[in-house]
């Protein structure tokens, strides 16, 4: 009964999202004001109660272990914890997909309810919306339902991928979804822009505080994927280059690009054009990241399927959306107007440097990750392009752009004011020679870049600072407060991130060993000793769990685990860490090995992560920050709206 009541469900948000479609589109002809306008909203409503519904549905066919639904049954068991049998039900292809949709949909009814303030834009964005809802309901009905029944039920399901049972992951793709699904938002108001020809700073303004609060969640997302790989996959690293992290950094990019470029258009009339196109684009980068998961062209850790009918599928959407978005660009990016003229060193051409250095970033990504898969299908080589391409290509260019982030705020619009900007920051400019030396004091054995990248951190940290202390006491209302102290935390989070990186790039080499109890290695100047290991199982899984003396005990015990889920088959480590002001202390175990003098050793993976904490630290200021400035923007919006309606007055006002 769930199964058939969840697949009509799922029929019924697809068909409201088609009626949202039509009637919103012809509601924008008559304005935005008239019944199809109301209809459409109505129809974002139903979509997101169906899907709602049908998540909820999902959710507790996990929880009964109904292994009669085939999804279910590939992705659980009995016996797994209850967390995870509710992370489950997004944690693959198909359940995946349905929380995408649902999101979708949450955005749609977003619009609809607080969308562009012109009743015309917002009616139309809400029609492309559900456009692209459409789209995408349709592939969750007729190529990846989760609902669909076995002809055979087994009595215990398949269990999902045992490295997907973490608690990161229980919040991890939620919050990435709403990253790549709310850019949705950018590219269906910009669509509905060049449709209606409304002017470029308008439509800046619209795109902006969407833009901002889908990049905000795309970082949250981000990081957290990051520090899952770090201490779960037991490789001994935060980033590597992989495919799938490609996939969401290229629209991660793009979207920080369109952030700033949309103040520029907002303020000055600056880069309409650019704007738009940006919003477009970091859309359509987030459909071809699910094509790369989901279509089996990609071999990762953090694929979902291997079904290339399902990849034609989204190439499909994907097709449908870049046509779309690119030819009503090129017919209408003429209507979006020309803003003021700029000199070289205003604050618009270093935000359009940055812009184009972030672009190009993302360029050089995507040729990176793009290349082999498309060099294999013309029968070419097999090749892999791997972090020495992406070190060497992207990261100079990060660089640059983290070196002239700080003058920007520094600046003012349109004028030239470059020498007032230098001596306001000479104090920080003196910084970057200074931090590089003591970089290259304190790693030992650092790579020149390395070092720039830590002084170059330094330098957009202390930037920051001196960018909040100028900037705060002149903001007048509540809402330019946030705004500045959510520009001041998120630039000094790329400065503690690049600070992190470049550390975590000098640490001393990993060591892999083979330990038995008793022995002992020596990193970063701590005393690791194999104490012994012991029995640790838990509800769905066997576990040998090791204990380590750190410097005899004296600097406290890690306990990393290896895990084996017969459900799934698969062994899994998990690893342990120390965490201190100089770094974390990072320890694996893996395989017993006999020895020839018959004693067991334990294969022993031991890392020093110099600084890692920074990362954490330049995420969650990216984050706080995306979310001061998001607040911000909308307390501003709100005043103006009070300021442009006031509050009708009494009869007995009205009489004086």
């Amino acid at each position: 009964m769930i199964a058939e009541l969840g697949r009509y469900l799922i029929a019924l948000a697809l068909l409201a999202s088609f009626v949202q479609m039509l009637t919103a589109w012809r509601g924008a002809d008559q304005g935005g004001r008239g019944a199809f306008a109301q209809a459409s909203r109505a129809a974002s409503e139903i979509a997101v109660l169906a899907a709602g519904a049908a998540m909820i549905l999902l959710i507790a066919s996990f929880l009964r272990s109904d292994f009669s639904i085939a999804y279910v049954a590939a992705n659980s068991s009995v016996d797994k914890p209850l967390a995870y049998k509710i992370a489950a039900s997004w944690g693959g292809h198909e359940g995946s997909m349905l929380l995408w949709c649902l999101i979708l949909s949450v955005f749609g009814y977003g619009l609809a309810s607080l969308g562009p303030q012109e009743p015309g834009l917002r009616a139309r964005a809400v029609s492309f919306q559900g456009l692209l809802q459409t789209l995408f309901y349709g592939f969750l009905a007729f190529a990846s339902n989760p609902f669909e029944r076995l002809s055979s039920v087994p009595l215990q399901g398949a269990e999902l991928n045992p490295i997907l049972q973490d608690p990161l992951l229980v919040i991890h793709p939620p919050m990435l979804y709403v990253g790549y699904v709310g850019l949705s938002t950018a590219f269906a108001i910009a669509a509905a822009g060049l449709m209606q020809k409304t002017p470029g700073r308008a439509l800046a303004t619209a795109i902006r505080p969407w833009a901002l609060g889908a990049w905000t969640a795309l970082t949250a997302g981000i990081a957290l994927g990051a520090f899952w790989a770090y201490y779960e996959l037991g490789w001994g690293g935060w980033w590597f280059w992989d495919p799938v992290e490609n996939a969401s950094f290229m629209p991660w990019l793009l979207g920080a690009a369109l952030i700033h470029s949309s103040i520029a258009t907002e303020k000055r009339g600056a880069f309409p054009g650019w704007t738009v196109f940006l919003a477009l684009l970091a859309y359509i980068l987030s459909i071809l990241g699910a094509f790369l998961v989901r279509s089996g062209v990609i071999t990762s850790v953090h694929a979902f399927a291997l079904d290339p009918e399902r990849g034609v599928w989204i190439l499909g959407m994907l097709g449908v959306s870049s046509v779309a978005g690119f030819l009503l660009f090129a017919l209408r990016a003429g209507s979006l107007g020309e803003g003021d003229g700029f000199e070289p060193t205003s604050k618009e051409a270093l935000i359009g440097a940055n812009n184009l250095l972030l672009a190009a970033t993302s360029g050089v990504v995507l040729v990176g990750t793009l290349y082999p898969m498309l060099l294999e299908m013309m029968g070419g080589a097999t090749i892999s392009v791997g972090a020495p391409y992406f070190n060497a290509a992207a990261t100079p260019l990060l660089l640059i752009a983290a070196l002239l982030m700080p003058v920007a705020p520094f600046l003012p619009w349109a004028n030239g004011g470059l020498k007032n900007a230098v001596s306001q920051m000479r104090a920080a400019l003196m910084l970057i020679p200074v931090a590089a030396v003591i970089v290259a004091l304190l790693m030992a054995g650092a790579s020149p870049l390395a070092i720039v990248g830590g002084a170059i951190g330094v330098w957009a940290i202390s930037g920051a600072v001196m960018d909040l202390g100028q900037s705060l006491p002149v903001a007048m209302a509540r809402g330019q407060k946030l705004m500045v102290t959510g520009r001041v935390l998120a630039h000094a989070g790329v400065g503690f991130i690049a600070l992190g990186a470049a550390a975590d790039a000098s640490r001393p080499p990993d060591q892999n060993l083979a330990l038995a109890p008793g022995e002992s290695a020596v990193i970063a100047g701590r005393t690791l000793t194999l104490d012994g290991v012991r029995r640790a199982d838990g509800p769905n899984y066997m576990a040998d769990r090791a204990r380590i003396l750190v410097d005899e005990g004296e600097g406290g015990v890690m306990e990393p685990e290896r895990r084996f889920y017969a459900g799934a088959n698969q062994t899994t480590r998990e690893v342990a860490l120390k965490s201190s002001v100089a770094g974390d202390l990072y320890v694996s175990v893996g395989e017993a090995r006999m020895r020839e003098d018959g004693t067991t050793a334990f294969e022993t993976r031991i890392a020093f992560h110099p600084l890692v904490w920074a990362l954490s630290l330049g995420a969650i200021f990216i984050v706080l920050g995306g979310a001061l400035s998001l607040s911000g923007r909308l307390r501003a919006r709100a005043t103006l709206r009070v300021q442009a309606d006031p509050a009708p007055q009494s009869a007995m006002e009205a009489s004086r």
